[in-house]
C-alpha cells in the first residue's frame, strides 16, 4: 500500500513537472519568435529653412556661442578682414556651410569694404576681385552681396559676376537688398544656381523683434515649401536662434543649408 501510495505522489510529480517544463518552452519560442516591425510614421516636413549669418570677419567673439547651435547654418564672411579665413576654417570644422558675402556697391553712402564691387569697374578688374576674394576663402560654396543695392539692379555688373560663379559651379544667394534687382531673371537666363532672400531676422537687435521675424520666416516656408532668412554675426541673434530652432523642428520644420534650395 505503501509503495503504491509513493508511485502515485512520484507520477503526480512528474506530471506537474512535465506540464511547467511544457509551458516554459512554449513561452520561449514565442519570445523568440521574429516580431513584425511597426511601420514608422514618415515625419511631416511642414517647410524647409536656411538660415544665413551675414558678416563674419570683423572679430572672433561669437565663435563660442555659435557651436551651441546643432543644426544646419549658412555663414557668409567677408574678404579681406583680419579673421576672414580663421572663420571660415571655424565654420566648416563645425560642420555649417561657408559662403563669400562679396562687398558690392549700393546706392547708399555708406563707407565701402576693401575691393567693393562697383558698377563702374571693367569686367576684368570685377573678375580679379571675385578671383582673389574666392582664393583666400577655401571651401566656399556660394556667394552672397553685402550691400549692393545699386550693383544688383546693374544686369551688366552681374552678367560679369555670375559668369564667374558659373565657371566655379558657386550658387548665388541674392541678399535682395533692392526691390529692382535683376539678379532673379538673370540667374535664370544664364542657368545659375539662385536663391533669393525671404526675411531679414535682426534688423533690430531685440530678442522679441528677432523671435517675430523667425515666425514670419516660418509662415513663408509653410507657404512655399522653404524660406531663406538672414542675419548677422551677433551674440543676441545666435542666443534667439539657439532658443527657437529646436522649437520649429519639433513643429514640422526641418533646418538645410542654403545648397539645398538653390534651383
Amino acid at each position: 500500500m505503501k509503495s503504491d501510495k509513493r508511485y502515485k505522489i512520484a507520477l503526480i510529480v512528474l506530471s506537474v513537472l512535465f506540464i511547467a517544463q511544457g509551458a516554459l518552452l512554449v513561452h520561449f519560442w514565442k519570445l523568440s519568435r521574429p516580431r513584425p516591425l511597426k511601420a514608422r510614421q514618415p515625419l511631416l516636413i511642414k517647410g524647409k529653412i536656411a538660415i544665413v549669418l551675414d558678416d563674419w570677419g570683423y572679430n572672433l567673439n561669437n565663435l563660442r556661442p555659435l557651436a551651441d547651435i546643432k543644426y544646419p547654418l549658412t555663414l557668409s564672411v567677408l574678404p579681406n578682414l583680419p579673421y576672414s579665413k580663421a572663420i571660415a576654417r571655424h565654420g566648416l570644422s563645425l560642420g555649417y556651410e561657408v559662403i563669400l558675402h562679396l562687398p558690392m556697391e549700393p546706392i547708399e553712402k555708406y563707407r565701402l569694404e576693401t575691393d567693393t564691387i562697383l558698377t563702374s569697374m571693367d569686367k576684368d578688374k570685377i573678375i580679379n576681385i571675385i578671383n582673389r576674394d574666392l582664393e583666400n576663402l577655401k571651401g566656399i560654396k556660394g556667394v552672397s552681396n553685402h550691400m549692393g543695392s545699386k550693383a544688383t539692379d546693374d544686369a551688366h555688373t552681374m552678367a560679369v559676376i555670375f559668369g564667374e560663379l558659373k565657371k566655379r559651379g558657386l550658387y548665388y544667394l541674392d541678399s535682395f537688398v533692392s526691390p529692382d534687382s535683376v539678379c532673379l531673371n538673370l540667374a535664370r537666363k544664364m542657368r545659375l544656381a539662385f536663391v533669393r532672400r525671404d526675411v531679414f531676422i535682426d534688423n533690430k537687435e531685440d530678442p522679441d523683434y528677432i523671435k517675430s521675424q523667425i515666425y514670419k520666416l516660418k509662415a513663408c516656408a509653410r507657404s512655399h515649401g522653404q524660406a531663406v532668412g538672414i542675419g548677422h554675426d551677433r551674440k543676441i541673434t545666435i542666443e534667439v536662434l539657439k532658443e527657437v530652432m529646436p522649437q520649429l523642428e519639433k513643429e514640422g520644420y526641418k533646418f538645410v543649408f542654403v545648397s539645398e534650395l538653390v534651383r
